[in-house]
């Protein structure tokens, strides 16, 4: 067989992958004297859609994105040059395995939202995250690949298709791109999540093999929680992964920034819902437990002690709770019956009764109680408006079969 080059500079060594756009060859840099992954757009295909990938790699320059060493056109066809990695994909090592072990779910998913975070930060969105475009070094480093459809917020890359039409991988759509509305960095974000699902549990929160029935249960069906599959699931993997999965996209961790932080910080509040820090009780002295006696003594009933710092007794000093478990103090009028002394009986009145309020003793310093903290950041993306590359044909297809760096 001839020798087949690229420009004169890549020689195409071994057949990599074909699929309808393009295909990947595992080829050597003459020049440099390396191996590097080659992408060839076939004949008579998209040289925009094939350009604005090229585009958007470019801008990239994250050790887990897949690096673009080259870009131009030989015999009429355009190609791109892509680091090689010989690792396989994500897709591979899920087929061979189901889930992951633990240590190795943190790594991956950490490492795939540092790329998503780097990608976000410059303005790409993916668009199509899923496990056969995780490809892995041969160090085992995860780096996300395949930005055939992605769109770029500036830089002149446009949108790949106008607004109704359903662009991404059925199993990992986000629930707006499957009704056909714009994806923003939170679509992303959903697509992380059912893939950071598969990888806890070994198995997809929806299952079909009618991609139109995927693509509703997306949109519409609720997402089940990583508990309910698998209930021994590291508690921060699988909160990240429940929050990723949200309907809303105002719900969810907003971009690849959230999901990285969440992931590397023991405090996940930033990000996420939590539930709120259980109230501390405040405990009595001796003299209440007396007075409560003599109530029941005289009275013969049981009374209702509210503690108030508006009481006819002084008030005991008071210490304010920590930040965590502050409550905001009402002033509302109480009902209550006024416990009666050792010497003093009780008196009760058929009118309603009379409060007194009484300034705290000044041993007491009380402040206005500061707003408990948040416990839930919800953060709403707004997506750039929708644009129309005149340039681009409509695609709708619910499946993509875009190459990657060693996969096409």
């Amino acid at each position: 067989m001839a020798e087949t080059r690229i420009a004169g500079r890549y020689r195409l060594d071994t057949l990599l992958g074909r699929g309808g756009m393009s295909e990947v060859w595992r080829a050597t840099d003459l020049e440099l004297g390396r191996e590097v992954a080659l992408k060839l757009l076939a004949p008579n295909e998209d040289n925009a859609r094939f350009e604005r990938e090229a585009r958007a790699v470019a801008t990239l320059g994250d050790p887990n994105v897949t690096q673009l060493y080259d870009y131009g056109e030989a015999d009429g066809r355009p190609f791109m040059v892509l680091e090689y990695l010989s690792g396989g994909t994500l897709e591979d090592l899920l087929r061979a395995r189901g889930r992951l072990a633990d240590a190795d779910a943190q790594r991956i998913s950490t490492e795939m939202a540092s790329g998503l975070a780097h990608a976000h930060a410059r303005g790409v969105v993916h668009r199509d995250l899923k496990p056969s475009n995780v490809l892995f070094d041969e160090e085992g480093r995860a780096k996300l690949a395949d930005f055939g459809i992605a769109r770029m917020a500036s830089g002149g890359g446009g949108t790949l298709t106008e607004a109704g039409t359903v662009l991404g991988t059925a199993a990992y759509i986000s629930p707006e791109q499957a009704a056909g509305n714009p994806a923003t960095p939170a679509s992303d974000v959903y697509s992380f999540g059912v893939m950071l699902f598969r990888i806890l549990t070994g198995r997809l929160p929806f299952e079909s093999d009618d991609p139109f029935e995927l693509l509703e249960q997306h949109r519409d069906v609720p997402a089940p929680l990583v508990a309910d599959v698998r209930r021994d699931a590291p508690g921060r993997l699988a909160a990240t992964a429940d929050a990723a999965l949200a309907k809303d996209p105002a719900l969810r961790p907003p971009e690849g920034a959230a999901l990285l932080a969440v992931l590397g910080d023991e405090d996940a509040t930033r990000v996420m819902p939590v539930a709120p820090p259980p109230r501390r009780r405040r405990r009595g002295g001796p003299g209440l437990a007396v007075v409560l006696l003599l109530v029941l003594a005289l009275a013969g009933a049981a009374v209702a002690y509210v503690v108030t710092r508006h009481g006819d007794a002084p008030a005991a000093p008071v210490t304010l709770p920590t930040r965590s478990t502050r409550k905001t103090l009402t002033h509302s009028t109480p009902t209550t019956t006024t416990a009666p002394t050792a010497t003093q009986p009780p008196t009760t009145s058929t009118t309603a009764p009379t409060t007194t309020f009484r300034p705290p003793p000044a041993t007491t310093q009380l402040t206005p109680p500061l707003p408990a903290p948040a416990t839930t950041i919800v953060t709403t993306v707004t997506p750039p408006p929708a644009t129309t590359d005149t340039t681009d044909t409509t695609v709708t297809d619910t499946t993509t079969t875009d190459t990657t760096a060693t996969s096409p």
